[in-house]
């Protein structure tokens, strides 16, 4: 008979953006090949379903450390939404008793702030840091070397004005006046592997509703359409603001819920404030060839 590992797992989700964490101090094993696991266990008809895994780990230089890997096991630097579940994930489960939590990612420590109701987190704030605006460390094609803010492209036969923003990972962002399926799910697969995104990149498709109220859908990197992403959420309120279109402080309203986006003006950092809940716990069966 097959022996199967076990592997408890929390499913979560900020605003629609679900994940899979799995807490890997309290795992006696875990499986080495964690981008294979999170193709397996993202699948939404033969695992459990999700946009990616998520590993949360010991760190020497944070309270705690992110993993973070798409649904085809790619390995993506940054994610604020999965940030914000890992902030009320720690606190609600009783790993933590702080309200200000770093957080260790590939795209640097970030800062965790937890709004408390009840002893249990509300919600949570990330200070994303500031964004990455130079064309060579996105990484984006430009004709400049300072930015790529509203910067003609063909891509896939069709023209778009395209402001690209690291935050943490790549984004370029797409000013409409309606999101449209043929744009987001016809033209974000071809548009996230276009060849002036050496890394791949996140897309955002904007309509902009008044200076303090935008609307979004995303097509990311490794993944697909999702129904919020927030490092995808931030790069847009800051393209917004830099072609002046925007406040700095806006509502950014997903498919899966509402985020607000902060750009403060003093210290220049990106804040990314909104829900996390819990969905299930339970416990996903690895087959023991899995390795093979």
């Amino acid at each position: 008979m097959e022996t199967k590992k076990e592997i408890p797992f929390t499913k979560m989700h900020g605003a629609g953006n679900d994940y899979i964490y799995i807490y890997i101090d309290a795992l006696k094993e875990v499986p080495a090949n964690l981008p294979l696991l999170a193709k397996h266990i993202s699948d939404r008809h033969f695992g459990i379903g999700s946009d990616g895994l998520v590993a949360i780990l010991p760190s020497d230089k944070a309270d705690f450390r992110m993993r973070m890997f798409n649904a085809d096991g790619s390995e993506a630097e940054m994610c604020g939404n999965a940030s914000r579940c890992i902030g009320k994930f720690v606190y609600d489960k009783g790993l933590t008793t702080k309200t200000e939590v770093t957080l260790e990612t590939l795209a640097g420590v970030k800062y965790l702030h937890l709004e408390i109701e009840d002893d249990k987190v509300r919600e949570v704030r990330v200070d994303m840091g500031s964004p990455e605006l130079r064309p060579a460390y996105i990484p984006v094609k430009s004709a400049s070397s300072e930015n790529k803010i509203s910067e003609r492209e063909t891509i896939n036969g069709k023209e778009y004005d395209i402001t690209a923003v690291g935050m943490g990972n790549p984004h370029a962002v797409v000013f409409v006046s309606e999101i449209t399926d043929e744009l987001v799910l016809g033209e974000g697969p071809h548009m996230e592997v276009a060849e002036i995104f050496p890394n791949k990149s996140n897309i955002e498709f904007i309509k902009v509703r008044d200076r303090r109220h935008v609307d979004m859908r995303v097509w990311e990197r490794g993944s697909g359409e999702t129904l919020a992403c927030g490092t995808g959420a931030c790069a847009s309120v800051v393209a917004a603001a830099l072609n002046g279109l925007t406040d700095r402080e806006v509502e950014v309203t997903l498919p899966g819920g509402k985020l607000k986006i902060n750009w403060d003006e003093a210290d220049g950092h990106v804040y990314l404030t909104g829900p996390a809940e819990f969905i299930c716990d339970g416990v996903y069966y690895l087959p023991g060839s899995f390795e093979e």
